[in-house]
């Protein structure tokens, strides 16, 4: 079984929140200072098995699966997956791990979800790594789209709710493979690795673990204006690393790839009002570099958290 062979893995957990429970997995060292580990969009835990033994094992890893993903539960009927939700959740993990301080790193959406919870809690994180991903989704120019988004999230629930479908069964083979086309950044060893915990066996096949009412990340994604992203960062007490992949992604929907200006604005800024405590590494691969080659991020990952640098004690 590939859990009890993973360098440092402790436990699996379950937390209790008010509509089920929370899965996640730890590692290293229980007495160690605390780093919670945030997957991206529509990933789960297994997005750090690889990465997660090649670090330093005196920190105490905890991965979650975000609500309606892994082996998470899922939210109650008629209550939308938004972005505050999860940055609720992290809180709510904090709480239930009895953790006045930890340090985050959170890759994709998990990124902007530890940003998000890293200014409106500055006080309780020591870190903030942020692979293939930003602190906030700014939004420089379709302020029409914000409307659309939040209009099309509604419908999308009530359309899902209304149509009642059984989740698909399928082959192991098919459920890989389709996985892989819509996950071009992904390995098949990972993509593999992924499913492990994203998919339940039932007689026939295999069906997806996570709530098919999460489909879009327009409609759990936050998209904040300049304005609003300048003051929030104002707020970070903690160092930041951002580890960004040269063929990796620059917009969140994709389609709009080729605009950079987004993220090299928020990039600027964090240098400008961060100053030192902010460190911006590219490295060689792809979106999901973590996972396909964890190697190339563990010794910058490594060196940060080992680094003194850190947010000033709360006084």
């Amino acid at each position: 079984n590939e859990q009890l062979t993973l360098s440092g893995l402790l436990s699996e957990l379950k937390l209790a929140v008010p509509w089920g429970h929370i899965a996640a997995k730890a590692w290293g060292s229980l007495q160690g200072s605390p780093v919670l580990c945030l997957h991206g969009w529509l990933d789960n835990a297994n997005s750090f098995n690889r990465l997660i033994p090649l670090l330093p094992q005196d920190f105490h890893y905890v991965a979650i699966d975000f609500g309606g993903h892994g082996l998470s539960s899922h939210y109650g009927p008629g209550f939308p997956y938004y972005h505050q939700n999860f940055v609720s959740e992290v809180r709510r993990v904090a709480a239930a791990m009895r953790w006045s301080r930890f340090s985050l790193m959170g890759h994709s959406f998990g990124g902007t979800v530890a940003g998000t919870f890293s200014c409106i809690f500055p006080e309780m994180v020591d870190k903030l790594i942020l692979l293939e991903s930003s602190p906030f989704a700014v939004d420089c120019n379709e302020m029409e789209n914000l409307l659309t988004y939040k209009r099309k999230a509604i419908e999308h629930v009530l359309q899902m709710e209304a149509s009642q479908k059984p989740p698909s069964v399928v082959s192991p083979e098919e459920m890989l493979q389709g996985f892989l086309k819509n996950n071009s950044h992904v390995s098949e060893e990972c993509g593999a690795l992924l499913l492990q915990r994203g998919t339940t066996k039932v007689a026939t096949g295999l069906v997806l673990n996570r709530d098919r009412r999460i489909a879009w990340p327009e409609h759990c994604f936050d998209f904040i204006s300049r304005e609003l992203y300048i003051h929030s960062i104002k707020k970070l007490q903690a160092p930041v690393l951002l580890i960004k992949a040269t063929q990796g992604f620059y917009d969140v929907r994709r389609e709009n790839d080729a605009n950079k200006e987004p993220l090299l604005f928020m990039i600027d800024m964090l240098k400008s009002v961060l100053k030192k405590r902010f460190q911006y590494v590219e490295v060689p691969g792809n979106h999901y570099v973590h996972m396909n080659e964890p190697h190339c991020v563990a010794s910058i990952i490594s060196s940060f958290l080992q680094s003194k640098h850190q947010a000033p004690a709360h006084l």
